[in-house]
Parts: C-alpha cells; sequence; structure tokens
C-alpha cells in the first residue's frame, strides 16, 4: 500500500477531567478538531468544538452542560448548541448511550457534538475512578464506590468478570503495574 506523506484529514479527540472543589462534583471538557492539513491555512480547521459537562460523582448524573463551537463550516452551524444543555439531568452510567442517540442523532443535534457526547460517557466513568483512587488514598474512604460505573461495561467488568475479583483478591486502581498482572497471581500474592 503506498500512500501521500500528506494526510487528507485529522481528526483529534481530546477529553480532560478536573476534580472540582470539595471533590463532590467533576468537570469533564471533549474536544473536537477535523483539519484538512493540505488546505489553506485560513481554511485548514473545518471543526472545533467543545462539549463541557459538570457531573455529580454521588449518583453520576450530569449537572450542567454547554456546548461550544469554535471553528465551524457553516454559519447556522451553532444555532444547535442549546440542544445539548438537555445533557442535564443524565446518568452517564447505564442507558447513557440510548438517550444522547435519542436526544442528538441525525437531524436532531449536530454529528460532531454527538461524537463528543458519545465519547463522554466512558471518559466520566474513568475519571470517576481516578477520583475515587485519589479520595482513598488522601485517606478518605467515604464517597460512592465506581465500580457500579463500570459493571457490565465490558468483559472484564462482568458480574462474574475478573475485574471484581481482582478487587476482591487486593488489586486496587490506581496501582502498578500495568497491565494488571493476572487474576490468578494476585491470588497467589494476596496475604493470608
Amino acid at each position: 500500500m503506498t500512500r501521500a506523506e500528506l494526510p487528507l484529514h485529522r481528526r483529534t479527540v481530546a477529553v480532560t477531567a478536573y476534580a472540582e472543589e470539595g471533590g463532590d462534583e467533576l468537570s469533564v471538557e471533549a474536544e473536537l478538531c477535523d483539519e484538512r492539513p493540505w488546505a489553506d491555512p485560513s481554511a485548514a480547521v473545518v471543526h472545533r468544538m467543545v462539549l463541557a459537562v459538570r457531573v455529580r460523582l454521588a449518583d453520576m448524573v450530569i449537572v450542567a452542560a454547554e456546548a461550544d463551537m469554535r471553528s465551524f463550516p457553516h454559519a447556522e452551524c451553532p444555532r444547535i448548541t442549546p440542544v445539548f444543555d438537555s445533557l442535564v439531568g443524565l446518568c452517564v452510567a447505564a442507558g447513557y448511550n440510548r438517550a444522547i442517540q435519542e436526544r442528538f442523532r441525525g437531524i436532531s443535534g449536530c454529528t460532531h457534538l454527538y461524537e463528543l457526547a458519545r465519547v463522554l460517557g466512558p471518559a466520566v466513568v474513568q475519571a470517576s475512578l481516578s477520583a475515587f483512587v485519589r479520595r482513598r488514598d488522601g485517606g478518605d474512604a467515604a464517597g460512592p464506590s465506581p465500580v457500579a460505573g463500570v459493571l457490565n461495561s465490558c468483559h472484564i467488568w462482568a458480574p462474574d468478570g475478573v475485574g471484581l475479583r481482582k478487587l476482591d483478591a487486593g488489586w486496587r486502581p490506581g496501582t502498578g503495574p500495568r497491565p494488571v498482572p493476572p487474576l490468578e497471581t494476585l491470588e497467589r500474592q494476596r496475604p493470608r
């Protein structure tokens, strides 16, 4: 296979999460950028859009949402951003994907902001795990356990999967090495 050295298109998606003061909420920002590296610099960035949410950790419910189009191809594109306010009230756990499809897919939304909404769900779950680990490592064992957010999310976190069994064997998220050793290794290392 041959290819030209200059790409036709480049899409980058970045998600960043922050703990809010008090530790009860997360702020999560997802950004999508589509660019055409071969185009005139004034027209190279086709889309640059940001979807920001604040999530209450206790129940994983979105309490604030804002969509922002920073670069877009058509003057009318930003008219759709208020639709994404309806993320408020959604739980990013079970049923999230179905809910965002119903609200934002196709002509009811914007394909690029929908993509960011889709990416936010799993990123919020991962960020909640990080928040839990930081609280735990800081000596605060209180607060909701993030395990409910990952249950049934993949084969590792099936109700009878190795994720829960590794936790039972003593593994703690936020500790090394990576990848996490096999269950059998953790069980052999478990203090008796």
